[in-house]
């Protein structure tokens, strides 16, 4: 049976004003970023469910029978808040099981976490994300940073491998340049194989029964250029996550 991964996020909704003299008009677009990632994944032999920002806000799991359904979840772009505040608790004051607090039980109990750098994963832009102020930070090899931890890098910036790990098995030295991370810190339990300027790219850790990554840039533009994104070595890397994490 193949293995079954879940992402949550990479999906976002844009509302623009346009100004032409004396007339204006509106326009909207909703646009998704886990193409790349769910192609290489597929490629990889895992079953894929992709519930963007708008459906995990209401359908992501609210119980443990449910979420170990999935051998992975991954979180990528996606602010706590949106597990945090669903509809009935921020309308109606209903009492709902906290979702932060299922993941961390989740991995503890044997489940595996990716996350995966953003706007609005890790601590994000204008400190938004959030991530830093859940359980969910329990089971993460990194300390999430309490201020905007974006570090744009508009010039790219190298990642440096600096040890071998099962995870970079068939990945070269050479990383293709990215665009910006997440800063973060390293937890002293921590293995980062991978670092980007003096930050980790990718932190690797074991918590209770499970298994827990961050990934600190993007899977998809704008930190993820083309180049990154096109790269020999995206799908070996996001593949060998996977079967690392899930193969406790």
């Amino acid at each position: 049976m193949s293995k079954r991964i879940l992402l949550a996020g990479e999906s976002w909704m844009s509302y623009t004003t346009h100004v032409k003299g004396a007339d204006s008009f509106y326009t909207s677009l909703y646009e998704t970023g886990e193409t790349y990632l769910k192609a290489a994944l597929e490629r990889g032999g895992y079953e894929f469910t992709f519930m963007p920002n708008h459906m995990a806000q209401e359908e992501f799991p609210f119980t443990m029978d449910e979420l170990v359904q999935y051998d992975l979840v991954i979180l990528s772009d996606i602010g706590a808040n949106t597990l945090l505040l669903p509809a009935l608790t921020f309308t109606k004051s209903r009492i709902l099981p906290n979702r932060c607090s299922l993941i961390r039980d989740y991995v503890l109990e044997g489940g595996a976490l990716l996350m995966i750098g953003g706007y609005l994963t890790f601590s994000g832009i204008d400190a938004k994300g959030k991530w830093q102020d859940t359980p969910v930070q329990d089971v993460l090899p990194v300390r999430i940073l309490p201020t905007d931890d974006r570090m744009e890098h508009c010039e790219g910036i190298r990642p440096t491998q600096v040890c071998s790990h099962p995870a970079l098995a068939g990945i070269g030295n050479e990383w293709p340049l990215i665009l910006g991370y997440n800063k973060t810190i390293a937890k002293p339990e921590a293995i980062v194989p991978v670092t980007v300027g003096d930050h980790p790219l990718l932190a690797l850790g074991e918590y209770g029964k499970g298994r827990s990554a961050a990934f600190t840039t993007d899977c998809a533009p704008h930190w993820a250029p083309p180049e990154f994104c096109h790269w020999e070595g995206y799908e070996t890397i996001f593949c060998n996550l996977a079967k690392w994490l899930i193969n406790k």
